[in-house]
C-alpha cells in the first residue's frame, strides 16, 4: 500500500530573498512605487512629509505580527469586530435604567437569595466515602423531617 505524504509546516510562508517572504516583498514593491510617485510629483519638503509616513505604514503592514498573524489580518479583524461584534453582554444596570426612562417610575429589583443547605461533617464524610468506593457504598439515609412524617401519615390513610 502506498503511503501518502502529509505536508509539514503549512503555516510558514515561503522565503524568497533572505528572511523576506513573497507577501512582504510585494508590499515593499508597492511602497517603493508609491514613494517614487511622491518623489516625482512633489518638491523635497512635501516628499519628506509624505514619504516617511508612507514608508512607516507599509513597513508596519509588511513586518509587524500581532499574536503570530500578519498585521493586515489583525487590522481587518479589528475593523470587523467594531462593525459587528459577536459577543453580546447583558448588563442589568443598563436594563433597569432603560425601564426607568420609559415608564418614569422606579423599578424595584427583587433578588431572591437562594438558601444553601448546610452540609454537616457527617454528610461530608459520607460523600467522600461514596466517592472513594466508586459508588459501592450508598450512604446512610438522612434523618426524616416532620414534613416527611406528615407525608407518610397521609399515604397510610
Amino acid at each position: 500500500m502506498r503511503q501518502a505524504t502529509v505536508p509539514q509546516f503549512i503555516d510558514v510562508e515561503d522565503k524568497i530573498i533572505g528572511p523576506i517572504t513573497v507577501r512582504q516583498f510585494l508590499i515593499l514593491i508597492v511602497a517603493g512605487l508609491i514613494v517614487l510617485l511622491e518623489y516625482k510629483l512633489s518638491d523635497m519638503a512635501l516628499f519628506l512629509v509624505l514619504g516617511i509616513p508612507t514608508l512607516v505604514i507599509f513597513g508596519i503592514i509588511a513586518f509587524l505580527k500581532v499574536n503570530g498573524m500578519p498585521f493586515h489580518f489583525f487590522f481587518l479583524n479589528v475593523i470587523q469586530t467594531f462593525k459587528k461584534p459577536s459577543l453580546r453582554v447583558w448588563s442589568r444596570e443598563i436594563n433597569i435604567s432603560v425601564k426607568k426612562g420609559k415608564k418614569n417610575e422606579e423599578v424595584v429589583v427583587k433578588t431572591k437569595v437562594p438558601v444553601k443547605k448546610v452540609v454537616t461533617h457527617s454528610r461530608l464524610s459520607d460523600l467522600s466515602l461514596i466517592i472513594d468506593t466508586g459508588g459501592v457504598y450508598r450512604g446512610e439515609e438522612a434523618p426524616i423531617t416532620s414534613f416527611q412524617n406528615d407525608l407518610k401519615d397521609l399515604e397510610i390513610k
